[in-house]
């Protein structure tokens, strides 16, 4: 078992994909170091508890009401109303991997220490964690300002032995799920639900879940297109180096380099290099410009990634604990427009993939510009091969450029005027699994149309490794000589994407 630790300061985003995904083999545990750094920042805590000074969310009310102070006496029963009026959600609940990633995420904001928590905050949400106890939280009701109050209020209630959990794929109670898991529920101190509430960790989880599906996507992109420039008898030139160095994107660069290594060795290619045998001059953009529309999504991606990188290890509640001068600052470390902007950013990407594919599946089923059998299938017309695989993808291609729509620049003021400019950054990132699910099969419909027309123009290959991709297709999908349905070949090849398995062959 790989023990990862918590602090606050180190968790990468290959280290919460197996805390998310490889339960089985790895585990979270709050390092020592945040240990000391959290009983520092609630030794603050607890003694302005104790004085007549004014500390918001200690021992006053919340959003509008901050200026209602509350006396000693019901500091802790604050607590508990804060996490049971906020926990309304609605829709949905999120996903067993997404409910992972936010425990993950939302205790190794904590251990950072600045939010005046004990140390057994974080550790109890590690506990669920590691012991598979997953709060059910509705995915929709938060606007991304204030943090995610109501789903990290849902995570919050399991944690206290409320709301409801999943243990052993039952759902039950929270307290139900603690119990029968050996946990003891957390008893909230003062600020400490404020410090569960306060932060962006549902639309961050969900971001970085997408960010991952959209990498691997950005590879089979590329791998997708190298069959199709073998289907459509295209040409390699426009990714010489050369072209990608005069005009030096990084994303450029890496979809140049891929294509040209999977296309290598193409025996298509070259019967018909000869302009006797080839007259074209030039490919269609989907082909010729795959480098700099391909370059241009993974740079949007990159960007994306280097974004939630810095939030992974950020504090983002409020107020803030600075343990060294004892000062307990109010801010807006909260607000998701960060990651709002990086989502909408991603799905632009995502959508722009998506419609360059499905570019390049109509080239491949047009017969007019293939050069092929219509709608790759011999006996056209008695059958009707790939034409409506092309219509799913333009109709799943439409979708997606809608769903790229921003969120980030839209606000609607919350908590009487005084939450006044909101992110909307949990729709933002809310919407990017629908995206990713379009892709996938958009992708799937793309490499199937693609292994179809390189069958086509059998007995001559394709480039040497994307030989591979072909093979890998082939598996679980027979040429389509007559009509059938092809419903579960797009699901079987969209399943070996999501999988990472053609990305796997750029590595």
């Amino acid at each position: 078992m790989t023990t990862i630790p918590i602090d606050g300061e180190t968790l990468t985003l290959e280290n919460l994909y197996r805390l998310v995904f490889e339960a089985a083999d790895c585990q979270g545990k709050i390092a020592p170091a945040a240990r000391e750094r959290m009983s520092a920042s609630r030794a603050v805590i607890e003694r302005l508890a104790e004085s007549e000074t004014a500390v918001y969310g200690v021992n006053t009310g919340f959003g509008k009401l901050a200026t209602t102070r509350i006396s000693h006496d019901e500091i802790r029963h604050l607590q508990l109303n804060l996490v049971r009026s906020h926990a309304c959600g609605v829709g949905e609940p999120l996903s067993a991997a997404a409910t992972r990633a936010m425990l993950a995420l939302r205790a190794n904001a904590l251990a950072k220490g600045f939010s005046g928590v004990r140390p057994i905050v974080p550790e109890t949400l590690m506990t669920m964690l590691n012991r598979n106890v997953l709060p059910v939280i509705p995915s929709q009701g938060s606007v991304g300002a204030s943090g995610d109050l109501a789903p990290l209020a849902h995570l919050a209630l399991a944690a206290i032995g409320e709301g409801e959990a999943v243990f052993e794929a039952r759902r039950m109670t929270g307290g139900e799920a603690l119990r029968a898991a050996g946990i003891t529920p957390l008893a909230l101190l003062a600020k400490e639900g404020l410090a569960l509430l306060n932060g962006t960790q549902a639309m961050l989880a969900l971001l970085a879940l997408a960010l991952r599906d959209a990498e691997i996507a950005a590879d089979t992109a590329d791998v997708a297109a190298s069959l199709s420039l073998d289907a459509l008898r295209g040409s390699p030139a426009a990714f010489d180096q050369r072209i990608a160095n005069a005009r030096p994107h990084p994303g450029h660069a890496i979809a140049a380099r891929n294509l040209e290594r999977l296309n290598r060795g193409s025996e298509i290619r070259e019967s018909h290099r000869s302009p006797v045998k080839d007259p074209r001059v030039q490919d269609p953009y989907s082909l010729r410009c795959a480098p700099q529309v391909h370059g241009a999504a993974r740079d949007a991606i990159a960007h994306v990634r280097a974004t939630v990188e810095i939030e992974l290890n950020s504090a983002t509640d409020n107020p803030l604990v600075f343990r060294d001068s004892g000062e307990v600052l109010s801010g807006g470390n909260f607000h998701g427009q960060p990651l709002a902007m990086a989502a909408d950013h991603l799905a632009v990407a995502l959508a722009t993939l998506g419609g360059i594919c499905e570019r390049r599946i109509e080239q491949m089923t047009n017969p007019q510009s293939s050069r092929l059998a219509a709608f790759l299938v011999r006996d056209a017309g008695l059958n009707s091969g790939f034409m409506i695989l092309q219509v799913t993808a333009a109709a799943l291609a439409s979708e997606m450029k809608a769903l790229a729509t921003p969120h980030s620049v839209d606000s609607i003021p919350t908590s009487a005027n005084q939450e006044d400019y909101v992110s909307m950054g949990m729709g933002a990132a809310r919407r990017l699994a629908s995206m990713v699910a379009n892709l996938q099969n958009i992708l799937a419909i793309e490499l199937l149309a693609a292994a179809q027309g390189i069958d086509l123009l059998t007995p001559l290959r394709p480039g040497i490794e994307a030989r591979r991709a072909h093979e890998m297709i082939r598996s679980v999908s027979k040429t389509l000589d007559v009509d059938r349905p092809l419903s579960r070949d797009i699901a079987a090849v969209a399943e070996a994407v999501a999988r990472g398995e053609f990305a796997a062959l750029l590595r």
